[in-house]
């Protein structure tokens, strides 16, 4: 459910200026009724201004005088006019901490997943096709250092957007009439 803005100054405004029962005002706020009831009370909240939902256009007078009719009813947040906002997703962020371990997991996925295109490699790492080819042709700076080590454990990805990229990639495979590739088996101890 969308709460409205500043819900406790919301919550403040409400119970000074209507009539309305601490679980409609708790439910439409997002908060415990006895929250609404500390509020009432002056123990929580103190110094909050309130904040208007009808001048704001958050809810209408008639909304709240409805709810103050009915106890039994619940507020609705009116509709907005303005348009949702867009989500994007940017660029992968990477702490500075971890991008040392960039190279590794590049590395990993190009042994293990060779399926995987540079541009999935990229976008499950947040790394540029320029440092793909680089790792690949063992021409980064790097490179006489770069242990392939896998990029979930690293942190650097999870698991479900690997095993996504993974699913997507052999599907195009199998679309293109090309066998999907089985990954080496892991190496194994040889300290017997």
């Amino acid at each position: 459910m969308t709460l409205p803005l500043m819900p406790k100054a919301t919550a403040v405004w409400l119970i000074e200026k209507t009539a309305l029962t601490f679980t409609q005002i708790a439910d439409f706020c997002g908060m415990h009724p006895l929250e609404v009831q500390a509020i009432a009370d002056g123990e929580v909240a103190q110094g909050i201004v309130g904040y208007d939902p009808v001048a704001n256009g958050q809810v209408t007078a008639q909304e709240i005088a409805r709810c103050e009719a009915d106890p039994d009813a619940r507020l609705k947040l009116a509709p907005s006019t303005l348009p949702a906002p867009k989500r994007h997703k940017g660029a992968r962020y990477t702490p500075v901490a971890k991008r040392n371990d960039r190279p590794d997991a590049i590395a990993f996925l190009l042994r293990n997943f060779p399926q995987l295109s540079e541009a999935q490699v990229g976008k499950l790492l947040g790394t540029t096709k320029d440092t793909i080819q680089k790792v690949q042709n063992r021409t980064h700076w790097n490179s006489a250092n770069i242990k392939p080590r896998d990029p979930v454990i690293l942190g650097l990805c999870s698991q479900t957007d690997l095993n996504a990229a993974v699913a997507a990639a052999n599907e195009r495979l199998v679309r293109d009439g090309r066998a999907v590739p089985v990954p080496p088996p892991p190496e194994a101890d040889e300290a017997a």
